[in-house]
């Protein structure tokens, strides 16, 4: 197995040294392959996942400050990506295949019992991990490098963004979890096995679960002949000590294009050459070209290039700024709208229902404000007492419902209402017609790159596109959940689908969730934002964002760390001039959005809310 490559190895790949970049890539893809893999249990999207995460750190190494922190960054960006993975997964249907269907080579439970030569409590051990619920097969997958003696603890903490006592407190809770997956193996695999847990077991599908964890878990409690199960457990500190890395399967850094001996030239079309997917086939010129936006002029390495700014503009001066869009989706209710209706968003009590937190934008000049008001300054809204106060105490140029008119929840005078259409079944002449007597401005389609929202094919929206176009109005383009600027993405083919059929697009819509809670969190978005607009060149609307951590914990950030990242994002958004309107989700801080909403009622704002209010 490759070893680590040291700091002046990351260094030389930084400067686009492609020998640098090989080793590099070579050196730490099996522990980014053992974390993945542990993780997401050697589900299929385990390749997919490895490859996202070595895309993004050779696009993004110009940004690392300190080569020594390379391992930390590196694993920080694995996990990021792994929730990343767990969100997109919650949304979809039957996300773990059946076991008859799951490709054998990719069980990396297997993989590792096999490769490793596991037996006895080992093996146990290894099997337990399925039996993990996801938060703590993530955390798994970090404290067994630890215990192997590949990462350190302060790694792990850097990683999952928690204190160092928060971090003890949560690995003891996964360890004890992993002790009852244990006994419920050594159960299950009895010779012969107790009648009484076959009777249990009965209508069980074979998939491990957290429902049957507990189920069998209590049976051996009770049991007398399931009982001892639960002694003479090793450690599994003692386990695990010395293990090592699981290779990377033989065909996996040919199939993320990491390989081959091509010599790299010249880096001025990698971002073209990407195609958003390694799994495409990508050498390691267009890997190196990853790092680069331009070439140097004369040479054949690879150009970094960071982003400063000068009055109201951000100007390249040297390296990519990331293009980090984490791929955040709300636990929440998220009501459709009907075909007929304009409401898109939920008319019942804040308590019982949040709506869906939708992307749309106008860039029609906003109507006569409160003094106070910012132009751009706008928020995402659904129906609460005092939202009209709310609205105008918060200094709200522009607002929205995700619905075609603000029927349900009108703002005050002089705030601009901007009319969406949320989806397939919203492309009615009704719901056209009643946008078009709201403004001058339309929000196109809510996140049609997610199951539960739009939900809608890159063919479907670009065969209903025209209808919108004959409104006259400005269009916003379809505002993808993630992944705004990846080539041949979502919103990549909507554009490009667009510009081949002549059909009009007047700005770009994004959303964008953090579960970083870092000071870091303000680069992190303002990069998105530019890479988006590089990409297209279109002025931007930011019809969602925030700060939430949908597969980790905490949740949500403090109050203090929400109201800093507002400061930031929103001085950041002002400067450029490009950017044209945003909208922080959103107004209503209750029930259900109390831990990141900006107002509890008409006149008293959050912590978020003042920092909020006070922006533009």
């Amino acid at each position: 197995m490759p070893e680590q490559p040291d700091t002046a190895t990351v260094v030389a790949a930084r400067a686009g040294d492609p020998g640098a970049v090989d080793r590099l890539v070579a050196g730490y893809l099996p522990l980014v392959y053992t974390i993945v893999g542990r993780a997401l249990d050697g589900h299929a999207d385990v390749d997919d996942v490895v490859q996202d995460v070595m895309l993004r750190v050779l696009r993004n190494l110009g940004e690392l400050r300190d080569p020594d922190a390379f391992r930390s960054w590196l694993v920080a960006i694995t996990v990021r990506q792994v929730r990343e993975r767990f969100r997109a997964r919650r949304g979809a249907p039957d996300a773990l295949l059946p076991a008859d269907v799951r490709d054998p080579g990719a069980d990396f439970t297997d993989l590792a019992i096999t490769r490793l030569e596991l037996s006895g409590q080992r093996r146990e051990t290894a099997e337990a991990t399925r039996w993990l619920d996801e938060d703590n097969r993530e955390l798994l997958s970090l404290w067994w490098l630890e215990a192997s003696g590949e990462l350190t603890r302060d790694e792990i903490v850097a990683a999952t963004g928690v204190t160092r006592q928060h971090a003890a407190v949560r690995i003891q809770r996964m360890k004890g979890q992993l002790e009852t997956a244990r006994v419920v193996v050594r159960a299950l695999s009895a010779t012969p096995r107790c009648p009484d847990l076959d009777a249990v077991v009965a209508d069980w599908d074979g998939r491990p679960g957290s429902l049957w964890r507990k189920r069998i878990a209590r049976h051996t409690r009770d049991c007398r002949l399931c009982s001892p199960a639960w002694s003479g457990l090793v450690a599994a500190e003692r386990l695990l000590a010395g293990m090592a890395l699981l290779p990377a399967p033989h065909g996996l850094p040919a199939h993320l294009g990491l390989g081959g001996t091509a010599a790299v030239h010249g880096a001025g079309h990698g971002s073209h050459a990407l195609a958003g997917k390694i799994a495409f086939g990508l050498t390691r010129r267009a890997l190196t070209a990853a790092l680069t936006t331009t070439a140097v002029a004369g040479g054949g390495a690879a150009a970094v290039v960071y982003h400063q700014h000068q009055g109201d503009d951000p100007v390249t001066q040297a390296a990519v700024v990331s293009s980090q869009a984490p791929t955040p989706r709300l636990s929440l209710p998220s009501p459709t709208p009907s075909a007929t209706s304009a409401a898109a968003t939920a008319t019942a009590s804040p308590s019982t229902t949040t709506p869906s937190r939708a992307a749309k934008t106008s860039v029609a000049a906003a109507a006569p404000a409160p003094a106070a008001a910012s132009r751009k300054k706008g928020v995402s809204v659904w129906k609460f007492a005092g939202m009209k106060a709310a609205l105008r105490d918060v200094g709200a140029g522009w607002y929205y419902n995700w619905a075609s008119n603000n029927d349900d929840v009108p703002g005050p005078s002089g705030v601009e209402f901007v009319p969406m259409i949320w989806g397939k079944d919203n492309v009615t002449d009704a719901t056209l017609a009643q946008a078009r007597r709201e403004g001058k401005v339309l929000l196109g389609f809510n996140e049609p790159d997610m199951g539960g929202q739009a939900d809608m094919s890159v063919a479907n929206a670009l065969a209903a596109w025209p209808r919108l176009e004959a409104t006259g109005m400005r269009l916003g383009s379809p505002a993808v959940a993630y992944g705004g600027d990846t080539p041949g993405g979502w919103l990549d083919q909507f554009m490009s689908g667009a510009t081949d059929r002549g059909l009009r697009v007047d700005f770009i819509t994004l959303h964008w969730y953090g579960s970083d809670f870092s000071d870091a969190a303000v680069d992190q978005f303002l990069g998105y934002v530019d890479a988006v607009h590089r990409r297209y060149g279109k002025p931007i609307w930011v019809t969602e964002y925030g700060l939430i951590n949908f597969g980790g914990s905490p949740k949500y950030p403090t109050g203090a760390q929400e109201a800093a990242f507002i400061r930031g994002t929103t001085r950041g958004m002002e400067k450029r001039s490009y950017v044209e309107r945003y909208a922080w989700f959103g107004l209503p801080a209750v029930g259900d959005s109390a831990d990141f909403g900006l107002y509890r009622d008409g006149d008293t704002p959050t912590e978020a809310g003042k920092a909020y209010r006070a922006a533009g």
